[in-house]
């Protein structure tokens, strides 16, 4: 019997330093577990959207195979920022109680570089894939998105992955998308096999999948009129997913066509 698709949850214990990258200002924290997280606020810019993203993306990439650091839910307590003296700071975490998303701390792992790093070509096929499949615009040589941590790569950040669901405008046409945003890839050069790639993710990532993935987001997560429950955003979200990944040749043929004006 497979492995029923669970997270840990942990409670916040000690914020230790802001990451000031971007707009969503994450934190390194300590849970009660005794380990360090990078945590993503419920309460920054994209709100709780980019948390289901990152929960989304992170946990199909690791079903693909990719090293992605462990997440985890974490509790903030209404209290923890009261002390901070901080108050952009403070009304972040005041804003961020109660559910949030934690991504296992890298200690000493370091940016990839194209220059240093090298990839091979499958590998970047299926980076390429995957974010292609996430409408993932956030896989650039201005931001990667990409460690190296003990000689691995691991991929992080996918929280500016499914944008369409920050409107929820004609979801049924954006999950046939080409995603032509796929030209500014870093790995789109290396990524010679998409095709035969495409084949063997396609197969993995199953519908029982999806659905154990998208029930693992919170229902106080999903908030807004366009749906009438939290079932029916979970449906959405899963028709998205499998109609995108049945209609795989669609981003498939834009990232190789992408990728012959590249060459």
């Amino acid at each position: 019997m497979a492995k029923e698709l669970v997270l840990r949850r942990v409670n916040v214990d000690r914020y230790v330093t802001p990451l000031r990258e971007g707009g969503s200002m994450p934190a390194i924290i300590e849970g009660d577990d005794g380990f360090l997280y990078v945590l993503k606020f419920r309460g920054a810019g994209q709100g709780t959207k980019a948390l289901i993203a990152e929960l989304i993306g992170g946990e199909i990439a690791r079903k693909l195979g990719f090293n992605v650091p462990e997440l985890v839910f974490a509790d903030l307590d209404e209290a923890f920022g009261r002390t901070e003296p901080d108050e952009e700071i403070q009304d972040l975490l005041k804003f961020s109680t109660g559910l949030n998303l934690g991504l296992h701390y890298l200690s000493g792992s370091i940016t990839y570089d194209p220059g240093v790093s090298k990839i091979d070509e499958t590998l970047a096929s299926k980076i390429v894939w995957l974010d292609a499949l996430l409408m993932n615009m956030d896989r650039t040589a201005k931001n990667p998105n990409m460690l190296v941590w003990n000689k691995d790569i691991w991929l992080i950040d996918h929280g500016a992955a499914l944008y369409f669901h920050h409107s929820w405008d004609d979801y049924q046409k954006s999950s046939l998308s080409p995603f032509p945003l796929i030209k500014d890839h870093i790995l789109l050069a290396q990524a010679t096999n998409i095709n035969e790639v495409s084949l063997e993710l396609s197969e993995i990532l199953d519908s029982n999948f999806i659905e154990e993935v998208v029930q693992l987001i919170p229902d106080d997560w999903l908030n807004g009129n366009h749906f009438d429950s939290t079932g029916e955003f979970k449906k959405a979200y899963a028709f998205f997913l499998n109609n995108r990944i049945k209609n795989a040749h669609i981003f498939v043929k834009s990232a190789n066509d992408a990728r012959e004006k590249l060459i």
